[in-house]
């Protein structure tokens, strides 16, 4: 599969980094990672969207991995929404958009600020969220602020926060998510500004899908992973609430972070869901 690497521009003199792949002028599917993620988590999953038949875009949110930080700091919800409507401009209609985490919540914000949008995708994300999950992984990103002296320094602490993964033996793929400074530290590929914007609350994101038109008629999957510690009973039952047609795809033995834990049963279940909302082939 042929991937190219795109670069997107904004009028702050902003870029983000994005990678596309599949035939150009086909369905569009917009890939957007978690907090603390890259676009890499998405990569098998892009080129099996590809292969399916799809136009993949896969970007780095503002202030991840090789797109550029906000230089004012900005990392409001409405922000990132405007960011992934261009980034989905960049495709042809229709757009489905999936989105794990903070790229789920900021592809619900984009469709309830009127992009027309074929299908959502939300990985292991609803507004609703467990406060103790959430306490979990912003202690985590907010931690470390120092860096790391070596990768086995950060697999150490990706270890202890996420102990049901195995730790990788080869641990070059870190190098992904991780920037060496000049003092010699390696450090995150994320701005932790991120976690004390304000604009950032999840409750505006509420107020946002409670206004929204789209929520009766958009074709919407939630991928959920079994072990989640971030998605309960309870935020599926609101959401469902709020989206009545939710489709809910069970991952079993997986947590948080799923496309991570069990890649080809989400593959598998994606595709599936967008082969019949919104087939490659028209």
């Amino acid at each position: 599969m042929h991937t190219e690497t795109i670069r997107i521009s904004f009028a702050d003199d902003l870029y983000l980094a994005a990678d596309v792949a599949g035939p150009r002028g086909a369905p569009t599917v917009v890939l957007g990672h978690g907090g603390g993620q890259t676009r890499h988590s998405w990569d098998k999953c892009e080129e099996q969207l590809a292969s399916a038949g799809y136009y993949a875009i896969n970007y780095d949110l503002r202030g991840h991995g090789d797109s550029d930080w906000s230089p004012d700091g900005d990392y409001g919800i409405e922000t990132r929404a405007r960011d992934l409507i261009a980034v989905a401009e960049q495709g042809s209609k229709p757009v489905a958009l999936v989105g794990a985490s903070l790229g789920g919540m900021t592809a619900l914000a984009a469709a309830s600020l009127g992009f027309d949008v074929a299908a959502l995708v939300l990985v292991d994300i609803v507004p609703k969220m467990s406060p103790t999950g959430v306490a979990k992984i912003r202690g985590f990103m907010m931690a470390h602020g120092d860096g790391f002296a070596s990768y086995e320094e950060a697999a150490d602490a990706i270890s202890e926060y996420y102990p049901d993964r195995p730790r990788p033996k080869d641990l070059s793929g870190l190098a992904k998510n991780l920037r060496h400074h000049p003092d010699g530290r390696y450090r995150w590929h994320w701005d932790q500004r991120m976690m004390t914007d304000t604009r950032a609350d999840p409750k505006h994101m509420l107020d946002l899908l409670d206004a929204a038109d789209w929520t009766d008629r958009v074709p919407t999957l939630l991928v959920r992973g079994m072990k989640s510690d971030i998605v309960t009973d309870d935020g599926v039952a609101d959401l469902k609430r709020r989206i009545p047609a939710l489709e809910i795809a069970d991952i079993r033995g997986a947590g948080h972070m799923v496309a991570g834990d069990r890649n080809d049963d989400f593959n598998a279940a994606v595709i599936e869901f967008l082969s019949r909302v919104m087939p490659a082939g028209k």
